[in-house]
């Protein structure tokens, strides 16, 4: 139970820090800032509106680490699982072995050795092509 209310809690976490570092502005990265035109496009202003913002984007990064050191440490204690409360099978017991069996004088196929080869035939649905045709005469001029 513990481990589920943990996992709810680090799925809001992810949410919000992905949502707090995506509402950051750039840090003069584009074109216009290399010369003179960048301009303030914060609701705060351009010094309080970074402040809040990287401060979340801080306490977002501290709480989805230790969640994630939550989650491992809770996880590997065990007993969350779905078969966690079930019994296992019963064990069997081995079937009696059987007396070996009385060797025979000759063995029933002989060795591979003494096999004869095996002949191979082509299957039926396969005809063998025609013979060629003689090649024409060629009459002289």
């Amino acid at each position: 139970m513990l481990y589920y209310l943990i996992a709810a809690i680090y799925v809001v976490v992810c949410l919000v820090l992905m949502l707090v570092i995506l509402l950051q502005q750039g840090k003069g990265g584009d074109i216009a800032s290399a010369f003179g035109g960048g301009s303030s496009q914060a609701a705060f202003g351009a010094r309080t509106g970074a402040t809040v913002l990287s401060r979340a984007t801080t306490i977002s990064f501290v709480l989805f680490i230790v969640g994630a050191l939550a989650l491992n440490i809770v996880g590997q204690r065990g007993g969350s699982s779905v078969l966690g409360g079930r019994p296992g099978p019963a064990p069997t017991a081995p079937a009696p072995a059987a007396a070996p069996a009385a060797p025979t004088s000759k063995p029933a196929t002989p060795p591979a050795s003494q096999t004869p080869p095996a002949t191979q035939t082509p299957p039926a649905s396969q005809t063998p092509a025609p013979p060629a045709a003689p090649p024409a005469p060629v009459e002289a001029k």
